[in-house]
């Protein structure tokens, strides 16, 4: 049994060393044919540009989103930025920004990061939200204030969305009536549109997100899409964005429009101490011309009349308490 053991594994060595010396033939016999050598070129150029297609196709639009806030945000607006965060699968976080570096400093810090856009949470006095939309570093960009906010925790809804799923972005029919709205919406589907086939997102679609106009604010809901009937259903976060200005470049630059109904947040706060400090001026007029009408007296009093009145004791009251005595 050895010996025929070692007997095919010589015959297998003679056979691999036969086929060996039969392909390096053919081999040369192929370099000495110069129009094969040109075609062997030729399919690898082929094979290359197939290679770069498919992946041409699997990722063209690289759109990444830069979310983050500023220090002194509240608890609720960080769970709205979290909540953002988990919508947009293209969005890249970073660490609070302090208030002294500067807006201007935030196109750097989105090339630092490779991101494209930027969703940046501004806070002021821990009471007013400002979120910028900015196409970094050319622009354009936009202002707004955010009110009315209501996050995924605090709604507790019945929708439920997966995670890392492309959404549809809805658009109410105002957004193509004005120019500054056109704008806006395009600025909108660029950064809120997850990118097709982008790694981090899943492959199919189940919810919505619903940008309309009311009252020249815009709104922001969530939905879900139920496949079974094909209804919407309620996700969240819920908040209203009151546009103030878009200017021209990557937060700075030429104003290209500014919201003439727009009132800051100091002002209305304000109003409401006048509110309340006129409140107490017209009860102090309502009272003085409460006095005027009323009538003065009808006759002229006689010193006389209030000599034969007595006071019980018991009725006394300053100086009556010592001048009278009851006797025993």
């Amino acid at each position: 049994m050895k010996t025929t053991h070692a007997f095919s594994v010589q015959l297998s060595g003679v056979f691999w060393y036969e086929n060996s010396t039969k392909m390096t033939k053919r081999k040369i016999q192929r370099d000495k044919i110069p129009g094969q050598k040109v075609k062997r070129i030729k399919a690898s150029v082929k094979e290359s540009e197939s290679t770069s297609n498919s992946l041409s196709q699997k990722w063209t639009n690289k759109e990444r989103v830069l979310v983050f806030a500023s220090r002194g945000v509240s608890y609720r607006d960080r769970h709205l930025m979290q909540d953002i965060r988990n919508l947009m699968p293209h969005s890249k976080p970073d660490s609070k920004m302090t208030k002294g570096q500067g807006l201007f400093s935030i196109n750097e810090i989105c090339e630092m990061k490779n991101c494209s856009k930027c969703v940046y949470f501004e806070a002021r006095k821990k009471k007013d939200l400002y979120m910028w939309v900015s196409n970094v570093p050319h622009g354009p960009s936009a202002k707004f204030l955010v009110q009315n906010v209501h996050t995924m925790l605090e709604l507790k809804l019945t929708g439920n969305c997966l995670k890392s799923s492309r959404p549809i972005l809805s658009f109410d029919s105002l957004f193509d009536k004005t120019p500054h709205n056109r704008l806006l919406k395009e600025l909108f589907i660029q950064t809120f549109g997850t990118p097709y086939r982008h790694p981090k997102s899943q492959p199919f679609i189940d919810h919505v997100f619903s940008f309309s106009i009311v009252d020249n604010r815009v709104w922001f809901r969530n939905y879900q899409v139920v496949e079974e009937e094909g209804s919407l259903v309620e996700v969240g976060p819920r908040f209203v964005l009151n546009p103030i200005k878009i200017f021209a470049g990557s937060f700075s630059g030429q104003v290209l429009f500014e919201n003439p109904t727009y009132k800051s947040p100091n002002l209305l706060r304000r109003e409401v101490r006048l509110a309340k400090g006129s409140k107490y001026e017209e009860r102090v007029l309502n009272k003085i011309a409460k006095e005027a009408k009323e009538p003065g007296d009808l006759y002229p009093a006689d010193v006389t009349d209030d000599v034969f009145t007595t006071i019980r004791p018991e009725d006394a009251k300053g100086v009556e308490k010592s001048t009278f005595y009851r006797k025993t």
